[in-house]
């Protein structure tokens, strides 16, 4: 393998990462078991991924952490508005 292909690999695989989890709290509305700082951490980390790609102007990378920085917000959104429901088992 490359090192562009182990790249590309690894990027996919950080960039869906949360996909799953995002549409699992979406279906069940159940955000008990979601630590906030988890999302809350790599919503700030991916940020400041995508500044430092805008600083360097590398399109890969400012790329790369759209998906990420998108469903780690919504996460942290979802954590705020379903805190105060009630989980349905």
């Amino acid at each position: 393998m490359t090192p562009t292909v182990v790249g590309l690999v690894a990027g996919t695989l950080t960039s869906v990462a949360a996909i799953p989890q995002v549409v699992r709290t979406l279906r069940t509305g159940q955000v008990r078991d979601i630590s906030i700082w988890q999302p809350l951490l790599l919503t700030v980390g991916v940020a400041l991924w995508m500044v430092y790609g805008m600083l360097i102007s590398d399109l890969p990378l400012m790329l790369a952490n759209i998906t990420p920085l998108v469903c780690n917000s919504l996460l942290v959104f979802l954590k705020f508005k379903y805190r105060d429901c009630r989980d349905i088992p």
